[in-house]
């Protein structure tokens, strides 16, 4: 089930902490159609892996904060899940 106006949301990654290189991935709803994923405001690479997961990895320079997808139809809101980096 999608949030309100189409878009996706997701509701945990894992893990919910680690350095510049570690591989996260996030679950939810709605993430096929992904164009962009950062991490608090820093762009990462990602890959599409169903429509309920995305795999990444946490880019160099990003800092602890909120991951942001966002899809064709715009950004997920904020999902109260917090990505810290050591």
């Amino acid at each position: 089930m999608g949030v309100p106006g189409g878009l996706g949301a997701f509701v945990d990654t894992v893990p919910t902490s680690g350095k510049a290189r570690t591989k996260v991935t996030i679950l939810g709803t709605d993430l096929k159609g992904a164009t962009a994923l950062s991490f608090n405001g820093t762009a990462a690479t990602f890959k599409v892996v169903s429509a309920s997961e995305i795999t990444t990895t946490v880019p160099t320079g990003a800092t602890s904060g909120t991951i942001t997808v966002t899809t064709l139809t715009g950004t997920t809101p904020d999902s109260g899940v917090a990505f810290q980096i050591p």
